[in-house]
């Protein structure tokens, strides 16, 4: 067998299409919790096209055109969207503890996407080309100087700064949110605590509790 058929047995030996591309989940999937995974996806698909259509007019298009400016709302609420969904996702999954059971790469891959996403904004503040971004990058200048950071990561260069926007910061997002997406598919999403657990059994005494009142 050549490399390619091997290299096809071992991708459908760790990639089960049936894992991949499930019909079937868990019942308790359909807890609106975990739904927030996926608001956050939807929001950062949006980020992109808008982003794209925002890139083929020019960073001062928007300033001019009724076009423009929509696309640029479009482009900042779904990012407020995003980080919203992305923070809640993040709180829900730590409480539930989605790095047992061998997720540990699905949690770690999820947690460095959103520290990523910080400075991706940040950069997106400083390419607005009007007074608020200059305003940003002199308050922030200081700040990255005095940690000996100014001389690579300068937010007074505009050019410097929608690079890292457009195509430094979205490539590792890119990057984490797939491998994100695929341990999930690998590994299956985190069920919830079992009943004989200690945070099973206070979850479950709560319930019936509130059941009770």
């Amino acid at each position: 067998m050549n490399w390619t058929g091997r290299t096809r047995g071992k991708l459908a030996e760790r990639l089960p299409m049936e894992e991949l591309l499930p019909t079937r989940l868990p019942a308790y999937v359909r807890s609106s919790v975990y739904l927030l995974g996926m608001l956050a996806l939807a929001a950062l698909i949006v980020i992109f096209l808008s982003g794209i259509v925002l890139i083929i007019g020019g960073p001062q298009w928007w300033h001019v055109s009724a076009a423009g400016h929509f696309f640029n709302s479009l482009h900042f609420w779904s990012v407020q969207l995003f980080f919203f969904t992305m923070v809640l996702h993040l709180w829900a999954q730590y409480f539930m503890g989605a790095w047992r059971d061998g997720r540990a790469w699905t949690w770690v891959t999820g947690v460095l996407a959103f520290l990523i996403s910080i400075p991706a904004a940040f950069t997106g503040y400083l390419s607005q080309t009007n007074f608020d971004g200059q305003w940003i990058a002199l308050s922030a200048k200081d700040a990255f100087t005095s940690v000996g950071l100014g001389g690579i990561f300068n937010v007074l260069d505009f050019g410097q700064m929608l690079g890292f926007h457009i195509l430094f910061f979205p490539l590792i997002i890119v990057l984490l949110v797939a491998g994100h997406v695929l341990q999930v598919r690998l590994r299956g999403v985190v069920h919830p605590y079992p009943p004989d657990s200690p945070i099973g059994e206070k979850e479950a005494s709560a319930e019936h509790e509130e059941v009770g009142r």
